[in-house]
């Protein structure tokens, strides 16, 4: 079975990783960095946005800096995971602005979301206004932030690359 990642060249592979690392560098910069002129550098990543492999670009902007002192991650367990109800629901949490994540699981949790508001008051009266109170919500549990120890995006390209040296 092939490696996932394996259809790209190792240049595609290095413009993936020097752009998930800072992806506001210009392309005369990316080209420098994986040792290839601009012309194909910008093609070649053109190529990997159209292929699905860069999902966009955005600044990793400070919550706290912006007001949003509070970050919960809220696990729920609905009544009924027959694919028209896990659709609704998730549609559902892409309309409430608190829950920035909303990810299924497997096992005793349903979904996992992750929220941030301003304050606790803001925060509490989503989970019971909004969040308990959604059609084939039965159950939540949450869980506030103390701090972050590590947020790092993307995948780790050097995982990636062990594994394809160890299968060539």
């Amino acid at each position: 079975m092939p490696v996932a990642g394996s259809k790209l060249d190792p240049i595609d592979r290095k413009i993936l990783a020097e752009l998930q690392g800072d992806g506001r560098m210009t392309n005369v910069e990316l080209a420098s960095r994986v040792g290839i002129s601009a012309p194909p550098c910008l093609r070649r990543v053109r190529t990997l946005e159209e292929s699905g492999y860069i999902l966009g670009y955005h600044a990793d902007v400070n919550p706290r800096e912006l007001g949003f002192e509070v970050q919960v991650f809220a696990m729920v367990g609905l009544q009924s995971q027959a694919e028209a109800d896990l659709s609704a629901f998730e549609k559902k949490c892409a309309d409430w602005p608190l829950v920035r994540e909303c990810h299924m699981l497997n096992g005793e949790v349903d979904f996992i979301l992750k929220c941030v508001a301003p304050d606790l008051s803001t925060f509490q009266r989503f989970l019971t206004e909004e969040l308990t109170s959604a059609p084939n919500v039965v159950s939540v549990k949450t869980s506030l932030v103390i701090r972050c120890a590590k947020d790092e995006p993307g995948v780790p390209f050097d995982v990636l690359e062990d594994r394809l040296a160890k299968s060539a």
